[in-house]
């Protein structure tokens, strides 16, 4: 077996610290831009419920910018869960657990955007957009950082 350094120890212990204050960060940004209130869109939002709705419309829109940044905002509003997870917590390595809760997040946020924020709406795809984006996110770096900093021990010979 073998035995890391001191230096190792405190690489980690750094790294654990970031992830917590990056954390911290990404709930206030969260929290900025999907619970403010926007009282001149009362009336045009409306909740979505059935897969795939938004999306159509959004991809449907003349304006392939506004599309995009709905749609990248929304992947990218999910992806630190899928890096942020598996630093903190190294049981949810897997690719199913951290999926899993951050649909679980991400439908929470919804619905409390939907019954207390002032023209906010629940809206599906903006879960199943979150949720992708923390997908990519865990498969390009959050795995990989995990298994780095929390590596399995090995089976004696």
């Amino acid at each position: 077996m073998q035995r890391r350094g001191p230096f190792s120890f405190l690489i980690r212990w750094l790294i654990l610290l970031a992830g917590l204050a990056l954390t911290v960060v990404f709930a206030v940004a969260l929290a900025r831009v999907t619970l403010v209130p926007e009282p001149g869109a009362r009336d045009l939002v409306h909740p979505n419920f059935h897969l795939g709705a938004s999306l159509r419309g959004y991809l449907d829109q003349p304006a392939v910018r506004a599309a995009a940044q709905q749609v990248g905002g929304n992947v990218l509003l999910g992806a630190p869960f899928g890096v942020l997870l598996p630093v903190l917590f190294p049981r949810l390595r897997s690719v199913l657990a951290a999926t899993a809760l951050t649909a679980l997040v991400m439908v929470t946020v919804e619905a409390a955007q939907g019954l207390l924020v002032e023209g906010r709406a629940f809206d599906v795809d903006d879960v199943l957009l979150n949720t992708l984006g923390a997908l990519l996110a865990h498969l390009l770096l959050g795995r990989r950082i995990g298994r780095a900093l929390y590596e399995r021990p090995r089976a004696r010979d």
